[in-house]
């Protein structure tokens, strides 16, 4: 990102590591058989996923400074994030006076299993909408989008009614998004087609910091948003070269589609 200029990007959506291992010598290809559901879960664990909790503050604070100096007066970022991780970037926005505009909750109907017995079943993630800060408050919000637009897989969200900050978006993929490989941590599109059109409009320019399979940068294209997007892993380069091969432009999103995640091969598409 310290290539891009100052105040040059619209939108911003990133889901960095959670950094769930802590330290552990976990990879991507770990899995485990789960009986009755259809054989193997990958782990999502990895070694930039596994940092001492120093570096990952270290980590966490050198690419929100970059986020905060490219983003516009006007715009929006979008965080993903789970208890292990969520509070480090919360307090970093506020040490970078980035200011929080909601926290969300993602709720998702169909989580991952609770195999210990010994916890409650994790079933959600959490999103924090974010705005470089200052007096004016001038991010972009379609407030109309926000309580008119066609949300049919959401049970929370009444049609006419104001968006909440607890989003019902199921985690299952289709084979549209599945087509050309997976990602462990893939969101679903319809997750990110929501993000794209409350906080862009059509030609904003969107960057995602963390790619993996191109997911945000797919959901920017067919809204017919510019995109710029980083990756350092070369499958999901090229997974994620596939997807926005053969995603079209402005099209209409189907009710469900694709998604994402990580750092620098490039990824950019500009009218």
């Amino acid at each position: 990102m310290t290539s891009l200029p100052d105040n040059s990007v619209d939108l911003i959506i990133a889901d960095p590591p959670y950094n769930l291992s802590k330290g552990g010598n976990w990879s991507w290809d770990n899995s485990v058989v789960l009986k009755g559901l259809g054989g193997n879960w990958n782990k999502v664990m990895e070694s930039w996923d596994a940092m001492p909790l120093e570096e990952y503050w270290k980590f966490t604070l050198a690419w929100i400074s970059e986020a905060k100096r490219i983003l516009k007066p006007s715009g929006s970022m979008w965080i993903f994030g789970t208890y292990h991780n969520i509070g480090i970037i919360n307090v970093v926005c506020q040490m970078l006076e980035i200011e929080i505009i909601n926290e969300v909750v993602w709720f998702k109907r169909n989580s991952f299993p609770n195999l210990s017995g010994r916890r409650l079943t994790a079933s959600h993630e959490t999103l924090l909408w974010c705005h470089s800060g200052g007096k004016k408050r001038q991010y972009y919000f379609d407030y109309d989008y926000s309580k008119n637009g066609v949300f049919e897989s959401d049970l929370i969200k009444k049609p006419g009614k104001q968006m909440r900050t607890v989003w019902d978006v199921p985690n299952n993929k289709t084979k549209v998004e599945l087509k050309f490989g997976k990602h462990p941590t893939q969101k679903p599109l319809r997750l990110l087609e929501r993000i794209v059109g409350l906080t862009s409009k059509e030609g904003d320019l969107m960057l995602t910091p963390f790619c993996g399979s191109g997911s945000e940068c797919v959901a920017a294209k067919i809204a017919g948003r510019d995109y710029i997007g980083f990756e350092i892993e070369d499958e999901y380069v090229e997974l994620a070269e596939k997807r926005l091969e053969n995603a079209e432009r402005g099209s209409k999103l189907p009710p469900k589609e694709d998604s994402s995640r990580i750092n620098p091969t490039l990824f950019q598409e500009r009218k």
